[in-house]
């Protein structure tokens, strides 16, 4: 009578194994579609806020991923089990191996490059089930369209900063040579801050050309993080050409003096007849337009300062710094100029912005953005964490979007709550190649509603538009 060996035994044995798991699968799946169904039922009798369409969606995404889940486990039990009768036939194998050392060695390499095999099958199971669910999710939440307009190229440094103009008509302003920019809020007027430890105010006339069609270089593209990220080439670093044919203003209308360091930022106070400037010296000064003096030295930073904003309907101030912190400096009583410091950040805070409202949101070298509460600031109401350092921020006037412009050359939009809602595309063919300094909203434009601008030596024109729904919420 022939006797079975006990390998052939092993493997017929893991092949009855596989099979009863193959028709359990099947089971499972048929009792998925029953659960699946009662769920539903039970869903629609459920009271929520949710549409009904959407809470659908849910369920089917969310059995999905059970399904996955449970077809893995089902497949780790085989692997598993393959593994133990691969070892005891290995077990038995080494046995004819009487006492040598160079049979041990022999069958140590084998179970370890056999199991090394197993282990990187799972490894690869497990990574491809995974991306396939998070595939599904973003094929299915896209919360954002958002489509490159145009490029403003022409200058030969990085642009440090950029603004737009709130009346008509719209005019861009970038900052290369300097360090910033602001229009006043209601004549031709421009603030810039210098390097030379100085602010100067200069006075244009825009006298608007006919009108020529724009070309678009992009389609619309939903924004989400399957955008490929090609080499940092250096693309940027020949001459770019650009239109050079704009017309100069070369002398100032108004010198600001009196910092004794970089004049970093500066800003227009509601009204236009007072600025702020911002200094590494450490110190914000508050001068009156029309008669260039020095009205106040707003001094109480432990190290420089970084960035000043004005709030648009109220007189408030708010300096940023890198000793961590950022100040609100409060002019609406004459008689009391009141500071509160807002400590909260671990690095340099490189931005804080004022809302329409009672909130000032602060970007931070330490990767994050916090939104606070003027009338509350002990601690912030949100708090963003991104994997790259945040430069100046910008806050969207109608939709309360914040744009983050990066270290690491993205740009991403987030609600006041602190939830994401895009990144905006970046490639080789588009976007920054280099690092984002700065943002800034144009609501009032319906081509370009943000601008954004780089170490790549350009500006460009974004069109954002956010579901009626998200802005709801």
């Amino acid at each position: 009578m022939p006797v079975e060996s006990g390998s052939s035994a092993a493997a017929r044995q893991a092949k009855q194994k596989r099979k009863s798991h193959s028709l359990s699968i099947r089971r499972t799946n048929s009792t998925e579609q029953d659960r699946s169904g009662l769920q539903r039922d039970m869903l629609e009798g459920q009271d929520s806020k949710l549409p009904l369409s959407l809470r659908s969606n849910l369920l089917d995404l969310f059995s999905q991923i059970e399904r996955e889940f449970e077809n893995l486990y089902i497949e780790n039990l085989e692997l598993r089990r393959e593994i133990e009768t691969l070892n005891d036939r290995l077990a038995a194998e080494g046995q004819t191996f009487e006492g040598a050392d160079l049979a041990k060695g022999a069958l140590k390499t084998k179970a370890s490059h056999s199991t090394s095999q197993l282990s990187q099958k799972l490894k690869t199971t497990y990574k491809a089930s995974t991306s396939k669910i998070v595939s599904s999710f973003k094929a299915t939440t896209s919360r954002a369209v958002c489509q490159l307009v145009r490029e403003y190229v022409g200058h030969r440094d990085g642009i440090w900063d950029l603004s737009v103009t709130r009346t008509q008509p719209m005019v861009l302003g970038t900052a290369s040579a300097v360090n910033s920019i602001k229009f006043h809020p209601t004549e031709q007027m421009a603030l810039t801050a210098s390097g030379d430890q100085t602010a100067h105010i200069w006075r244009y006339l825009v006298q608007l050309p006919t009108p020529q069609p724009v070309a678009d270089i992009s389609q619309q593209t939903p924004c989400d993080d399957d955008d490929v990220d090609f080499s940092d080439k250096d693309e940027a670093d020949g001459e770019i050409d650009g239109p050079n044919d704009c017309p100069s203003v070369r002398v100032a209308t108004t010198t600001l003096r009196s910092h004794q360091g970089v004049v970093i930022a500066a800003d227009w106070l509601v009204g236009g007849k007072q600025v702020v400037t911002a200094s590494w010296d450490r110190a914000a000064n508050l001068y009156d337009v029309e008669t260039s003096e020095l009205v106040h030295s707003l001094t109480g930073h432990d190290q420089e300062l970084t960035h000043c904003c004005t709030h648009p309907t109220q007189r408030l101030v708010v300096t940023s710094s890198r000793d961590t912190t950022f100040r609100l400096w409060d002019f609406r009583d004459p008689s009391i100029h009141s500071v509160n410091v807002f400590q909260g950040h671990t690095d340099t805070v490189t931005s804080a912005v004022f809302t329409v409202g009672d909130n000032v949101v602060s970007g931070s070298d330490d990767r994050t953005v916090k939104v606070w509460d003027l009338k509350n600031m002990r601690s912030p109401i949100a708090t963003i964490r991104t994997d790259s350092a945040v430069n100046r921020i910008s806050v969207s006037v109608n939709q309360r979007i914040i744009a983050l412009p990066h270290d690491n050359r993205q740009v991403r939009l987030f609600d006041m709550s602190g939830v994401r809602l895009a990144r905006l595309p970046r490639s080789n063919r588009q976007g920054h190649r280099r690092m984002v300094c700065c943002s800034a909203w144009c609501e009032d434009n319906t081509s370009c509603n943000l601008f954004t601008c780089g170490f790549d030596r350009q500006a460009i024109g974004w069109n954002i538009n956010i579901p009626a729904l998200l802005q709801e919420k």
